[in-house]
C-alpha cells in the first residue's frame, strides 16, 4: 500500500519544534517549516480568519495553496487540526509531504494494518501529533470520536477538504458528508474550515447551512487559472487527434478523460500500442488494480493515465502538464475541478477539450439518474456555450463563476491566440436552417432540424410527416457537424434561441427580419473538408509555444547548460530518494523546486534556504545531496 510505512515513522526524527511555532506569526512558519518567502493570493486572509476562531469558507483554485491555509494554523494553535478529506490517495500524500517537512502528522484509515494503526492512535493520544486525517465516514464511527476526546490535545479545528460533496448541486456529492455537523458539535471551541475549488453561490450556501457554520467568513478567491491554456477542438478523428497532442508533448505527464469505461479501456489498448507510457483507471477496475494503477501515475513510472472521473479528485500530483477530455464533461463545474489536477506547481499547463455535438446526446441518455433532470439540463447548456464559444473562453468560464476577466486580459486560450475568425457568407444554409425551424413548427432541437435538413429517414421525423416538407434533405451539402458550427453561430449572433429545458430553437425578431429582406449574412463558422477547408486550419491549430513561454520566469532557459545538467541530476537523484523512502517523486520536491535550485545554483545551505519550498527540516534533511550534486555539476 502506498507511503505505508509512514505512518510508524516516529514523530520526531527530523521533525520541526512544534512548541516553538504555537503562537507564532504565519509568515515565520511559512518560511521556516515550508520553504516560501511569500503567500498566495488569499491564503494570508483565510489563515487569519481561522487563528482568529471565525468558521471559515474558502473557495480557492486547485493549485492555489489550499492545504497551507490550515497546516500553518495547525501549528500555531497548541492542539490538534483534523482534516476531513475523501480519498485515502489524498491523505497519504498529505501526510508524506508534512512528514518530509517535520511535521507530526498521520492518518486513520483502512490503508493501516492494526499494529500501525495502535501506534497511531498511542501517537495521538499522547499529544505528539498535530494533524489527524480522516475520511467522512471514519468521522461519523464512535471509534474515533473517542479518539479525538481522549487526546491530551484539544481539537482546536476541523478542515473540511473538498467541501463542494456536501451540496446536493455539487458535482460530486457524497451523503457521508452531512453527518460531519453533528461530529463537530462535540467540539464547541474548534473553529471550523471548509475548503472547495468550484462553488457556485448555490454550492456555497449549501456548504454554509450544512455544515453548520456559524456566522462565517466567505472568501472566493479568483478562479483565473492564469498558467493553464485552454483549447477546444472539433472532435473528428478523435483517436489520431490524441495520438499527436501527445506526440507534442513528449515526456510530460498527463491525464485523460472519457465518459465510459469501454471508452477508457479502448484508448488506452490504442495508445499502449501506438508505444505511449499509458494506464488506465476506471471504477470497473478490482481496487489493487485501481490502486496499483494510481500509485504508478503518481510516482511517475507511468506518464498518462486514461480514466473515468472516478479518477482525480484530491490528486496531488503537482507537475501534471496537460488534461485532455475525450468528451465533454457534464458541467463547467466538473470540467473546473479536471482541468485544475493540470499545473498545480504553478507552471505552464494544458487543458484540450475534444468536443462534438454527439457528446450532448450521451450525457443527456443519463439524465433520468440524476435525480434531477431539469437542473442536469441547465447544467449542460452551460457547458455547450463554453465548448460552441468564439468568443474568449477564458472570460466565459470565470463569467459563470461570477467572475470578471483581469484588467491584462486572457492570459491563453485557443480563441484569443487565433484572433478573430474570417467572416464566411453563409446567406443560403442560414435560411434553409431557419426555415427548417419555422416548418418543423419551433418545437424541436438542433438535433432533430438537422436530421430533417440531411434527409434522414428516422420513424420520429417519418411519423412527423416531415419528409413531406420542402426543407427535409435540402442541406446535403453540408456536414453534420458543419450543420452544428452554424447554429452555434446564430445562437451567438442572436438569430435564434434555445430553451433552457429541452433545447427546443425558435426564430428571433432579427431572424425574421433577416428572412423577410433576404439580406446577405456572414459569420465566423469554420466548415470542414466539404465546403474546400482543411479539418484542421491554421486559425484553429493549437497555439502551443505560447502558452509554454507565458511564465519565462520560472522556467530554465534551455542555454544554462550547466542549469540543465544540474536538473537532470536532480531528477535522478529525487527518483532514487523517493523509492528508498516508497514515496511518489514530488512528496520529495515538487518540480519547481528543482528547477529553481537549477537556476540559483547554491553553494552553501544559507542559499539553500533561499530556494522554492525548502524549509528548515528538508534543508536539513536534503541540504547535502543537493549542494554536492550542484558543485559536483558546474
Amino acid at each position: 500500500m502506498l507511503q505505508k510505512n509512514t505512518q510508524a515513522a516516529a514523530a520526531g526524527t527530523g521533525s520541526v519544534d512544534c512548541a516553538a511555532y504555537v503562537g507564532a506569526e504565519p509568515e515565520k512558519v511559512l518560511g521556516s517549516v515550508f520553504g516560501y518567502d511569500s503567500f498566495r493570493p488569499m491564503q494570508k486572509e483565510v489563515i487569519s480568519q481561522v487563528l482568529s476562531g471565525k468558521d471559515t469558507l474558502a473557495v480557492m483554485p486547485t493549485g492555489g495553496g489550499k492545504s497551507l491555509t490550515y497546516q500553518i494554523p495547525a501549528l500555531i494553535f497548541n492542539g490538534i487540526t483534523v482534516v476531513i478529506s475523501p480519498l485515502i490517495a489524498l491523505m497519504q500524500d498529505q501526510v508524506s509531504s508534512l512528514r518530509e517537512n517535520g511535521v507530526p502528522a498521520v492518518f486513520l484509515n483502512s490503508s493501516l494494518d492494526w499494529n500501525e494503526y495502535k501506534d497511531t492512535v498511542s501517537d495521538i493520544l499522547s499529544g505528539a501529533i498535530k494533524l489527524v486525517y480522516v475520511s467522512p465516514e471514519g468521522l461519523a464511527t464512535p471509534k474515533i470520536q473517542e479518539i479525538l476526546h481522549g487526546s491530551m490535545l484539544p481539537v482546536c479545528c476541523f478542515t473540511i477538504d473538498e467541501a463542494h460533496c456536501i451540496s446536493e448541486w455539487g458535482h460530486d456529492f457524497r451523503p457521508d458528508y452531512l453527518s460531519i455537523h453533528t461530529v463537530r458539535e462535540q467540539f464547541p471551541h474548534a473553529v471550523c474550515l471548509a475548503l472547495t475549488a468550484t462553488a457556485t453561490a448555490q454550492v456555497r450556501n449549501d456548504i454554509v447551512k450544512n455544515l453548520g457554520l456559524k456566522d462565517p467568513a466567505v472568501l472566493v478567491a479568483s478562479f483565473n487559472r492564469s498558467n493553464i491554456f485552454l483549447e477546444v477542438r472539433a472532435k473528428h478523428d478523435a483517436q489520431q487527434q490524441v495520438v499527436d497532442f501527445l506526440r507534442a508533448h513528449e515526456t510530460e505527464s498527463g491525464i485523460i478523460y472519457c465518459f465510459s469505461r469501454k471508452q477508457v479501456d479502448q484508448l488506452y489498448e490504442y495508445l499502449h500500442e501506438q508505444g505511449f507510457n499509458v494506464t488506465n483507471y476506471h471504477a470497473g477496475l478490482p481496487n489493487e488494480t485501481r490502486t496499483a494503477h494510481q500509485e504508478s501515475f503518481l510516482r511517475d513510472t507511468v506518464q498518462i493515465i486514461v480514466a473515468t472521473v472516478a479518477f482525480g479528485m484530491g490528486i496531488n500530483k503537482p507537475d501534471v502538464r496537460f488534461v485532455i477530455h475525450y468528451d465533454m464533461p457534464k458541467s463547467l463545474e466538473q470540467y473546473y475541478q479536471e482541468i485544475g489536477r493540470a499545473g498545480r506547481d504553478g507552471l505552464p499547463a494544458h487543458a484540450l477539450l475534444l468536443y462534438s455535438a454527439g457528446d450532448i446526446h450521451k450525457i443527456r441518455y443519463f439524465f433520468e439518474e440524476s435525480g434531477d433532470s431539469r437542473k442536469a439540463e441547465l447544467l449542460l447548456q452551460h457547458m455547450v456555450q463554453y465548448a460552441s464559444a468564439r468568443t474568449c473562453r477564458r472570460r466565459i468560464l470565470l463569467g459563470y463563476f461570477g467572475e470578471t476577466l483581469p484588467d491584462d486580459g486572457c492570459t491563453g486560450c485557443d480563441i484569443c491566440e487565433a484572433g478573430p475568425a474570417p467572416e464566411t457568407d453563409v446567406t443560403i444554409p442560414v435560411q434553409k436552417l431557419l426555415s427548417c425551424i419555422i416548418r418543423t413548427g419551433q418545437r424541436f432541437g438542433s438535433a432533430y432540424v438537422i436530421d430533417v435538413l440531411l434527409g434522414s429517414r428516422q420513424q420520429r421525423i417519418v411519423d412527423n410527416g416531415h419528409t413531406a416538407i420542402s426543407t427535409w434533405g435540402i442541406g446535403r451539402e453540408l456536414e453534420r457537424n458543419d450543420w452544428f458550427e452554424l447554429v452555434s453561430c446564430m445562437l451567438e449572433r442572436g438569430f435564434i434561441r434555445k430553451s433552457s429545458d429541452y433545447g427546443v430553437l425558435s426564430l428571433t425578431p432579427l431572424a425574421r427580419e433577416v428572412l423577410a429582406s433576404r439580406e446577405q449574412i456572414t459569420l465566423p463558422v469554420q466548415f470542414s473538408v466539404r465546403q474546400g477547408r482543411s479539418a484542421q486550419t491554421p486559425h484553429d491549430k493549437p497555439r502551443v509555444q505560447a502558452v509554454l513561454h507565458k511564465k519565462k520566469n520560472d522556467m530554465l532557459d534551455s542555454s544554462d547548460t550547466e542549469g540543465m545538467a544540474i536538473l537532470l541530476e536532480l531528477k535522478a537523484w529525487r527518483r532514487k530518494t523517493a523509492d528508498e523512502q516508497n514515496v511518489p517523486p514530488f512528496v520529495i520536491f515538487g518540480d519547481r523546486t528543482l528547477i529553481d535550485i537549477a537556476v540559483k545554483k547554491p553553494r552553501t545551505q544559507a542559499e539553500l534556504m533561499h530556494v522554492y519550498g525548502i524549509g528548515e527540516a528538508k534543508a536539513g534533511r536534503f541540504g547535502s545531496a543537493i549542494l554536492r550534486i550542484v558543485r559536483d555539476t558546474v
